[in-house]
């Protein structure tokens, strides 16, 4: 049996497509054809461009911790020193209620 290959290269592959879309189309609808499909990859990487930014400003949110914690105080003050919240002069206990109402939603009250 006899094989035979198509050895067609990148760019002919172009050639070739753009040929086939001339005959498809015609020379009226073509350009037309073009604005669309311009259109569409604009809004395509105007979307993408949003979604990355909305991305990088919630990844530039995350606290930066620097050094390990030793025990679950410094952790509840870390916390709190994120959050803004003043942890001097407060026990575990009321620091930790503090801490959980702050980050349970916007209408609790802080101490």
């Amino acid at each position: 049996m006899l094989e035979y290959s198509l050895n067609i290269a990148g760019s002919e592959w172009i050639i070739i497509i753009f040929v086939g879309l001339f005959a498809l189309l015609g020379t009226n609808k073509l350009p037309e054809v073009t604005k669309k499909l311009g259109r569409a990859m604009g809004e395509y990487n105007k979307t993408k461009n949003d979604i990355q930014n909305q991305l990088a400003g919630i990844t530039n949110a995350t606290p930066n911790i620097t050094a390990p914690v030793q025990n679950e105080r410094q952790k509840m003050e870390f916390i709190a020193k994120s959050l803004g919240i003043d942890f001097a002069c407060k026990t575990d206990e009321e620091l930790q209620k503090i801490i959980s109402s702050k980050m349970s939603g916007p209408n609790t009250k802080d101490n």
